[in-house]
């Protein structure tokens, strides 16, 4: 028996661990520091319709148990990945996760037709939540008729399950949650970064130059978690959680609000081993807790 196996719509997986898109690009980078199959899926680089080069620099500051970034979603476009970029990740036995964005609804449609002509995805990870653009993102993301909307069209021309990525940046996550569920999704990603922003000490100034930026890593986990625990109690499709893992332990607490499976990011910029050593301290955490398999864990926050 598999302890940390877990079982998601087209995402029948090894153990729960994957990296959260944009935080480990295609995984080339990785691949020399361990064998990428270890993982249990891979959540990649966002795709758009075209090239972007993202946001002009500086757009990367530290903040105090967490990191600021306004990136942009820069990314060679969905032709490149499917042409280099997926054949490359799939010669490794995890599952492959598109992080899918784009500037208007015919554009997220466009790119989510081409997807489906990919034979290496394995699911779409729909991303309506990036602070970071000017056009599309967090403007599908805010308002829970127009997120349905987008969420069913994707559904539409999408031969694989969608999961939706949320924004914390809302004042109900829950019917944001319902409305993506009652549109057809498959799942749920929670949470994408929170809105905010650094100054320049001496000049006052923005550090980033795209002045606002997403804030991520350790700071925001008590966020994340809220928003898991209050989504997994209001609807009954499986939650990927994110925002702050950095360890062992933190997979423990998502999994206890309800989460089926997590998504680690900023911890791979400090740590770049962080994935393989969770997959490896799992076990051991869950003879402490007394529990066979990682699912028995799933929330016992709300039982």
């Amino acid at each position: 028996m598999n302890r940390l196996a877990v079982s998601l719509p087209g995402l029948e997986m090894k153990n729960p661990i994957m990296p959260a898109s944009g935080c480990f690009g295609f995984g080339r980078e990785f691949a020399p520091l361990y064998d990428l199959s270890v993982l249990g899926g891979v959540m990649v680089k966002s795709t758009t319709l075209e090239p972007r080069f993202g946001n002009a620099t500086p757009r990367v500051a530290e903040t105090p148990n967490g990191m600021l970034n306004a990136i942009g979603l820069q990314n060679p476009g969905v032709d490149a990945i499917i042409e280099h970029e997926l054949p490359w990740l799939a010669q490794y036995d995890t599952k492959i996760i598109v992080n899918l964005a784009g500037s208007s609804k015919d554009d997220y449609i466009a790119t989510a037709k081409r997807l489906a002509m990919s034979q290496h995805v394995d699911a779409i990870e729909l991303n309506i939540s990036c602070p970071n653009v000017k056009a599309g993102g967090i403007q599908f993301g805010t308002d829970p008729e127009v997120a349905g909307e987008l969420t069913a069209a994707i559904k539409a021309v999408s031969l694989v399950p969608v999961y939706v990525k949320l924004s914390p940046n809302v004042t109900d996550i829950v019917a944001m949650a319902k409305a993506v569920a009652a549109a057809g999704a498959d799942g749920i990603s929670l949470i994408n970064t929170l809105v905010g922003m650094r100054l320049d000490y001496a000049t006052g100034k923005p550090v980033l130059a795209n002045t606002i930026g997403g804030l991520s890593g350790p700071a925001i986990m008590p966020v994340a978690l809220r928003m898991v625990y209050q989504v997994a109690s209001s609807i009954d499709i499986p939650i990927i959680g994110m925002g702050g893992i950095s360890c062992a332990r933190d997979v423990v607490e998502f999994f206890s609000a309800g989460a089926s499976a997590v998504a680690v990011g900023t911890a791979n910029f400090n740590n770049p081993y962080v994935m393989p050593e969770i997959i490896d301290e799992l076990p051991t955490l869950l003879d402490g807790l007394g529990v066979v398999s990682i699912n028995d864990l799933k929330g016992r926050a709300w039982l």
